[in-house]
């Protein structure tokens, strides 16, 4: 019983941490997964260089964007970070 005592604090601090933080991260990066598998053509997206557009195309591992007018750009699906409601760049 002695040695089970000096291990219980080390073991309860992985099981905290692993709820306060693996865990969480897990569920983040699994939403950022599905909402990159469904990107679809006329999304609108934020890039993780803050750049606004319109989805032009979509492939397996790039994704091209309609930032302005006729001014596409190439990139790569994991930059996507967030996915925009319909219509949000006519207001802006």
């Amino acid at each position: 019983m002695g040695n089970m005592s000096t291990f219980l604090p080390l073991i309860l601090m992985f099981v905290v941490m692993y709820f306060l933080m693996i865990r969480p991260q897990q569920k983040r990066a699994k939403e950022q997964k599905s909402m990159m598998d469904a990107l679809a053509k006329g999304d609108e997206v934020v890039t993780a260089g803050g750049i606004l557009g319109k989805v032009v195309k979509v492939s397996d591992s790039y994704v091209t964007i309609d930032i302005a007018n006729n001014t596409p750009i190439v990139v790569q699906k994991s930059s996507i970070t967030t996915l925009l409601p319909k219509d949000t760049l006519k207001s802006l």
